[in-house]
């Protein structure tokens, strides 16, 4: 019953995702037209700063919430002024170190960019803590609403700046407009009349803790790339692998992430059964790696056309660095299946360590990539990191749930042989085409369902079935 009700929590959660993405895609072609990429290079490094702070600063209150037997009024009014604190601790840090960011980079127009950007995070931080019982009862249809009535906004706004000639600012209103509009609607939603307390303080300290410490880690490991680049290119070439690296992470910022969001929830339920956590576990893995693992590779392997269809011809140089950065993202989905399970088990110190593994890990060999082969280099260097973290999220998950390695592996492997036939499939076939001579469109048309056909097949073939029934969801292997 309890996977169910995480499936169709999961499928709003999804559901809102794709739809804000799809906004995305008709958004992204226009900007990509209109803009030039020092557009956004210079957009993206300021969103750099800002996602930094902001990431490093965020408070928790609905996960933390979301993991206590019972949330009170005082609850929601000790989140609620976490949020509102934290907001001004964003916005004091922003006003501290906008200056000497602006200098390092050479760039003035930083300064009342990101004074602009950062609105949007202060914003943020006043969502209505209300919203944390729809997430307790697995019901995320508000937050659907939430979500996709803040993207409506937010494309508007960037249209209507775009249309009266802002350039980059257009860029940065996309952020902004979500944000606030996100939080109003959420009020319309959940009503809940803002108090000041900090009385269930006790109830946050601990988790709060070791979870700003993980995100501390984490922004640093999420923009170091576009720091590094920002500091040490021209802005053509950071918008030109800025918006590369938001093609090849859109399939986990979709599908995976915010799916994930309800199995967190479900995680908690029953974390005290070490056996059933064992096996749900496995399942979610097995689901996120299931969607995760074609997306990634069928866009590595149609990155030109995607690029050429999205995009326009002066992003071509952006297509490479598609194709490699999506293989680096697929790992990601399996991570955030173990993030899931260390919060809902109270042990976001994990999630420490394993960010602090990476950040070692990044810090060298993206560093080395950018001084050997600039940003070919980085995208390569993540890509090798990938490969090695994906031992990592294995190790780790192994000390979470008791479930070895080698089980793990054998959780995945069918997902694995069918995308390596999929990938032979796609190749094959795009060779065959290239003579024809067709549009983007046509030939993206004809190869992504043949790969889909394939991998779903080969999984058919290995055994892999799914039973959806009233009250059950399960992935099981008929021999």
């Amino acid at each position: 019953m309890i996977a169910l009700k995480a499936l169709k929590g999961a499928g709003w959660l999804v559901f809102s995702r794709f739809s804000g993405r799809a906004i995305d895609f008709i958004m992204l072609p226009i900007l990509a037209r209109v803009l030039s990429p020092a557009d956004f290079g210079l957009a993206a490094l300021a969103m750099s700063l800002v996602l930094i702070i902001d990431t490093i600063l965020e408070v928790p209150v609905t996960q933390a919430l979301v993991r206590l037997e019972k949330v009170d009024p005082e609850h929601l009014d000790t989140g609620f002024t976490l949020g509102a604190i934290r907001s001004g601790v964003v916005a004091l840090v922003v006003l501290i170190v906008i200056w000497p960011f602006s200098v390092l980079n050479g760039e003035p127009r930083l300064v009342p960019l990101i004074l602009f950007i950062v609105t949007g995070s202060i914003a943020k931080g006043f969502v209505s803590p209300a919203m944390v019982h729809f997430a307790r009862k697995l019901g995320f249809l508000q937050t659907f609403m939430m979500e996709l009535g803040g993207k409506i906004c937010a494309f508007l706004a960037a249209m209507i700046l775009l249309y009266v000639g802002a350039t980059y600012w257009a860029i940065a209103a996309n952020y902004v407009a979500a944000a606030i509009a996100a939080t109003l609607i959420s009020y319309i939603l959940a009503p809940y009349r803002p108090r000041f307390s900090l009385r269930r303080l006790n109830d946050f300290a601990a988790f709060v803790g070791w979870y700003s410490a993980a995100q501390l880690v984490s922004a640093l490991n999420w923009q170091f790339d576009r720091l590094l680049i920002g500091m040490g290119a021209d802005k053509a070439s950071l918008g030109r692998y800025a918006i590369a690296s938001d093609l090849a992470t859109m399939p986990t910022q979709s599908l995976i992430g915010p799916a994930l969001q309800s199995v967190m929830a479900a995680f908690s339920l029953i974390r005290n059964d070490r056996e059933r956590l064992k096996q749900a576990f496995l399942k979610a893995a097995r689901f996120a790696m299931l969607i995760s693992v074609p997306a990634c590779v069928g866009i590595s392997l149609t990155s030109d056309l995607a690029t050429a269809l999205l995009l326009g011809p002066k992003w071509d140089d952006a297509a490479p660095l598609v194709s490699i950065l999506a293989l680096a993202v697929l790992p990601i989905p399996y991570f955030q299946t173990l993030y899931s399970v260390c919060l809902a088990t109270d042990r976001p110190f994990l999630i420490v360590r394993v960010n602090v593994i990476d950040l070692c890990l990044r810090l060298v060999l993206l560093t080395a990539g950018f001084y050997a082969f600039s940003i070919v280099g980085v995208s390569v260097a993540r890509a090798l990191l990938a490969l090695t973290m994906s031992g990592t999220y294995l190790y780790f998950a192994s000390r979470v749930v008791g479930v070895s390695i080698g089980e793990q592996l054998r959780n995945l492997w069918k997902i694995g042989a069918a995308a390596v036939a999929m990938a032979v499939c796609v190749t094959f076939l795009r060779r065959e085409l290239a003579g024809l001579d067709l549009s983007a469109l046509y030939e993206l048309a004809l190869v992504a369902p043949a790969g889909a056909l394939i991998y779903c097949t080969t999984l058919f073939a290995l055994g892999l079935r799914v039973i959806l029934g009233r009250s059950r969801l399960e992935f099981f292997d008929r021999y």
